[in-house]
């Protein structure tokens, strides 16, 4: 109720400011670029993460949409979803990429990145009371990530105690599995 609540002030507000300006043909083809900033500050302010680090709009967007869906392990839906899943669903929705449902399984799909090094997009690991990988989230910036929690779908800090303690590794996808998923889509068109 609350996204939605928010989401409805954001496009008031965005139509607001539009009638506000006067129409000048060099400004319009600036309006969407003043929209996109505007919806920019909006998501990195929620999120959590600098605006200057903010720039996968379409990733934002996601996970803004998710927040709050409950946790189930081995969902996949807004009714319930857990981690691998909704990594799967983001990086299916986001980056066109279709990647492994387990978090064991993915991390063999990426390449170890250090925590100082990690970008947008890519991937966090951790080995929660396990000796084997059991949590996976999505890197957003200003060490950040959104992940499906016990509490459902949250954006958290890899600096808190908890994510911290339990902190395995970075990844990033294997850019030998992206040429593999690429040449794989362009065969199956």
């Amino acid at each position: 109720m609350k996204k939605t609540i928010l989401a409805i002030a954001l496009f008031f507000s965005v139509l607001a400011a539009q009638a506000q300006t006067k129409t000048v043909p060099a400004q319009a083809t600036e309006a969407p670029e003043e929209q996109e900033s505007l919806a920019k500050d909006y998501l990195s302010q929620i999120m959590g993460v600098a605006l200057n680090a903010t720039s996968n709009m379409k990733l934002f967007s996601f996970v803004y949409d998710w927040i709050g869906t409950p946790y189930r392990f081995g969902g996949g839906t807004k009714k319930g979803i857990d981690c691998s899943g909704f990594t799967k669903q983001l990086y299916e929705k986001v980056f066109n990429l279709d990647i492994k449902r387990n978090s064991r399984d993915i991390f063999s799909m990426v390449s170890p990145v250090k925590k100082t090094d990690l970008k947008e997009g890519d991937l966090v690991f951790f080995k929660i009371h396990s000796r084997s990988i059991s949590h996976v989230g999505i890197y957003l910036g200003n060490n950040r990530f959104a992940h499906a929690s016990s509490r459902g779908v949250a954006v958290s800090s890899l600096d808190d105690n908890y994510y911290s303690r339990y902190f395995y590794k970075g990844g990033r996808l294997l850019a030998s599995f992206k040429k593999e998923l690429e040449i794989t889509e362009d065969q199956a068109q």
